[in-house]
C-alpha cells in the first residue's frame, strides 16, 4: 500500500476512536450554587450534580465540585438542549451532561444538607479518575 492510503486509514481510526482520555457522565441535574455566609458575604460557589430517585421521588446528590473559573459553569448544548460543565478534575479532563440546570443563592450548604438524606458513603459519584483511590479499589473489585 502507498503511504498516502496508510495516512489516511490512520487519521480515520484516530478521529473516529473515542476519547478516552475524557471522564464523561451524565446526571439529571447541575445546581449552580452561591453559598453566603449569615451575614450575607460570599463564601463559595459549587456544582451539585443530582440524579432522579423514582424510589425516593426526589433528586439526590451524586457528586459536588467548587467552581475554581467560570470556565466550569454549565453551557446549554442548543443541539441536544442539555447542558454540559467540562473543566480539569483530579488531573483529567471531565464532561458531565445534565438534562436540566438551577442556579440558587443560600446562606446554608444544600450538599451538606443532603448528606442527612443520603450519606456521601452511598452515593454513586462520578466517574473515578484512572490512578485514583476509587478507580483501584473499583478496578480490584470488578476484576476478583
Amino acid at each position: 500500500m502507498n503511504t498516502a492510503l496508510w495516512l489516511v486509514i490512520a487519521l480515520t481510526a484516530y478521529v473516529s476512536a473515542p476519547d478516552r482520555s475524557v471522564l464523561k457522565d451524565s446526571v439529571d441535574l447541575v445546581e449552580v450554587n452561591h453559598y453566603h455566609d449569615a451575614r450575607g458575604q460570599h463564601v463559595f460557589d459549587q456544582l451539585i450534580f443530582y440524579d432522579w430517585s423514582s424510589q425516593q421521588k426526589r433528586f439526590q446528590v451524586r457528586a459536588w465540585r467548587l467552581i475554581k473559573s467560570d470556565s466550569q459553569l454549565p453551557r446549554r448544548e442548543h443541539r441536544s438542549g442539555t447542558w454540559l460543565v467540562r473543566w480539569h478534575d483530579e488531573g483529567v479532563m471531565r464532561e458531565v451532561t445534565a438534562k436540566s440546570r438551577r442556579e440558587t443563592w443560600t446562606q446554608y450548604d444544600p450538599e451538606l444538607v443532603e448528606r442527612e438524606n443520603l450519606p456521601q458513603e452511598q452515593r454513586l459519584d462520578l466517574s473515578p479518575a484512572s490512578g485514583s483511590r476509587e478507580h483501584t479499589w473499583l478496578t480490584q473489585t470488578l476484576t476478583h
